[in-house]
Formats: C-alpha cells, sequence, structure tokens
C-alpha cells in the first residue's frame, strides 16, 4: 500500500502525471483550480514526490514528478479509494474505480504508466514479440524492445536482453546504435560491475571510443 496523501496533493500528483511534463502553478491553477505551495508543495519535495523549481514566469514554481513520484502513482492506482475524509464523495470513489480499470489495462498491454502519458504524443500500443522482428524500422523496434525492457523512466536496459527482440544482424544493430548515440537520441556506457558481466554480455556490448558499452537508456520513447 503506497503512503496516503491528502486529497489537494493526490489531486496533484494525478494532474502532473497525466501531463507528464513541467507544469508551472499558472497552468495548474487553470486545469485544476489550484497552485501547489506552501506545505503541500513542501511536503511532497521532501518525500522526493514532486520537484519544484522557481523556473516559471515570474520566478513561480514549475512542478515534475519524480521517478518516485511516477513510482508512487502506479501504486496509488490499486489503493481501492480516495484518502480518508469525512463523507466520502461518489465520485472520488468512482474515480478510484476508474483508476484500477486502469491499471488492468496496463498490465494487460504490459506497459508501464509513464509510457501511458508522454507529453504531445500518443503512447503506441506494444506490439507482440514476434511482429517486432519483421515490422518498422531498426530504430523503431530497439525503441519498442526498450519498453518492454525497461523498469523505470530512462531507466538502463542490457544490450544482452536487447539484442534477441531486433531481428537483425549484429552489423546492423550497432550501426543504428551508434548513430543514435552521436545523434543524442540514446545513452550507451559500459557496465560498472565488471566481474558480473558474462560471456553473453561481452558479445552483446558494442564498442565505441575503444571502450565497451554494455547499457542502453533512452531519455525520450
Amino acid at each position: 500500500m503506497t503512503d496516503r496523501l491528502g486529497h489537494k496533493q493526490t489531486a496533484a500528483m494525478f494532474t502532473l502525471m497525466v501531463l507528464g511534463r513541467e507544469v508551472p502553478n499558472q497552468e495548474l491553477e487553470e486545469v485544476v483550480g489550484f497552485t501547489l505551495t506552501g506545505t503541500e508543495r513542501t511536503g511532497l519535495n521532501e518525500l522526493g514526490y514532486v520537484d519544484s523549481d522557481r523556473t516559471g514566469p515570474r520566478r513561480s514554481y514549475v512542478h515534475v514528478l519524480s521517478d518516485s513520484g511516477w513510482a508512487w502513482c502506479e501504486k496509488e492506482l490499486v489503493a481501492g479509494g480516495p484518502p480518508p475524509q469525512r463523507g466520502q464523495s461518489p465520485l472520488g470513489l468512482a474515480l478510484y474505480v476508474l483508476l484500477g480499470g486502469l491499471n488492468d489495462y496496463l498490465e494487460r498491454a504490459n506497459m508501464r504508466l509513464f509510457q501511458l502519458f508522454q507529453p504531445g504524443e500518443v503512447a503506441p500500443t506494444p506490439a507482440p514479440a514476434e511482429e517486432v522482428t519483421v515490422t518498422g524500422s531498426l530504430e523503431e523496434r530497439i525503441r519498442v524492445a526498450y519498453r518492454e525492457l525497461v523498469k523505470e523512466p530512462r531507466g538502463w536496459v542490457g544490450l544482452v536482453d536487447l539484442r534477441p527482440k531486433l531481428g537483425a544482424p549484429a552489423a546492423e544493430v550497432d550501426a543504428v546504435l551508434k548513430e543514435l548515440s552521436r545523434a543524442g537520441k540514446i545513452h550507451l556506457v559500459p557496465e560498472d560491475n565488471r566481474k558480473a558481466l558474462t560471456a553473453a554480455d561481452h558479445e552483446a556490448a558494442i564498442r565505441i571510443g575503444g571502450e565497451d558499452n554494455h547499457l542502453l537508456s533512452i531519455e525520450a520513447l
């Protein structure tokens, strides 16, 4: 069970979740009729759920969910009901029925919450594994495979796990990965714990700048 927040904090968390990006206080007020200030803001900052900076117009606060905030939202989907208060409203109870249904959909689609709410995009439905190998460009297949494997936003995925999902020769995969890395679309790094590497890890690594890289991260899916 997730830590329960107050109603205003919960509303702020879900609003930031749906918008999926940095949101200034002015926009929060336009969308939901309140701003995230005072103890509500500092409480979420101290819990590590929301990052807030004075970068908005007139140095007002701008807020964005942290990775921990996304994790809280995922757990809150299955909380079963809103935070306790005197005289629970039918609308609040119905909202959590809806959230539970959303969680069921994400599980069936093998998706994470942050993949569903991406700014300016409609999140694609993951293709079945057998289709990933035969459809779409190699870059698209890399992104689909990454989405299936990643455990958290901008998390690291081993190339040893990624390559089998692509259905392409290693040389072609290497060429696309190097081009995406040069363009800043992906990040490739070595595994810090070299003792944990297996023979398969070494074989799957990609060599860039005289260094073997074993892990991949994509910031914008």
